[in-house]
């Protein structure tokens, strides 16, 4: 009996596409890169950012008018204390300008690589569909953490150098220690930003859908906007607790003596059932829809 005959058989070519280590982490490091350093994206995080900053040179050149201690919630308190125009800042931006941002960006998320025609070309990296779909909602979600903390820090820095910063005066009238304050600001920016999520998952599933990324911009932008009108309306009051934008001003929660933790995790509950539906939707097109671009 000769070697040949004695030798094992060779193992058989694992079926499907062929795994390459580190190809997914790769992936990911392209497409933060590609999310964060696009130009278009870094004007809206440049534009987000100016509006704490044109509001606190505003409030601080109307101070001794009298004109600053009147406005919206929130707006009238930054002169007091600096730490209020970050809260202020996303109170402003969080009806339009930060979900017309983050539906920009998650709409552009596939069909952006469609409409250039990458889209195949990117489907040759030995990674699977669904992992290549995961990479692209977390570059959606790592611009919209970018977003919202470029609102906050910049309000943060602004408040700080126009107003300063102290001991926080609750929405109760409560006062407490600057730490606390702190704290409990920083809990506001964390849950606008989760508040977020259920967004990003909206304009994934519609980036699946087409190879215009103007018209998944559009969809994702036109939810948020139907889901606040249809929050107004008193007659669909049993659909409220679940649409999109309800839960998004619950962050004053944040600002009160002792915050409603049910209310608080109601609001995270909504976005998460957005984010599991969407997200099946938006996995279910993409795994199985022909790409020709």
């Amino acid at each position: 009996m000769s070697l040949v005959d004695t030798a094992p058989p060779a193992p058989a070519p694992t079926a499907g596409v062929t795994r390459y280590p580190g190809a997914t982490g790769r992936l990911v490091r392209s497409e933060l890169a590609l999310v964060l350093g696009r130009r278009r994206n870094l004007v809206l995080l440049v534009g987000l950012a100016l509006v704490p900053l044109l509001l606190g040179v505003v409030l601080f050149l109307a101070q001794d008018t009298g004109l600053a201690g009147q406005g919206p919630p929130f707006v009238a308190r930054v002169t007091g204390n600096g730490l209020f125009l970050v809260v202020a800042s996303l109170f402003l931006c969080l009806p339009f300008l930060l979900p017309l941002t983050i539906g920009i960006a998650s709409g552009d998320a596939v069909a952006g690589e469609a409409s250039a025609g990458t889209l195949r070309y990117l489907l040759t990296v030995p990674v699977a569909r669904g992992r290549l779909l995961a990479v692209k909602a977390l570059g959606a979600l790592t611009f919209a953490a970018a977003a919202v903390l470029a609102i906050a820090v910049v309000g943060l820095v602004a408040g700080a150098v126009l107003f300063g910063v102290g001991d926080l005066t609750l929405l109760s009238g409560t006062t407490v220690p600057l730490a606390d304050g702190v704290l409990r600001v920083a809990g506001v920016v964390v849950y606008v930003g989760l508040s977020m999520t259920g967004l990003v998952a909206v304009g994934l599933f519609f980036s699946t859908l087409t190879e215009v990324p103007v018209g998944a911009m559009a969809a994702t932008v036109v939810v948020a906007i139907v889901s606040s009108v249809l929050d107004q309306l008193p007659q669909l009051a049993a659909i409220h607790p679940a649409l999109l934008t309800h839960h998004w001003f619950d962050f004053a929660e944040m600002l009160r003596v002792v915050p409603s933790a049910d209310l608080l995790a109601q609001g995270l509950a909504v976005q998460a059932g957005w984010v599991v539906v969407f997200g099946a939707l938006a996995w279910a097109r993409f795994t199985t829809a022909d790409v020709s671009s």
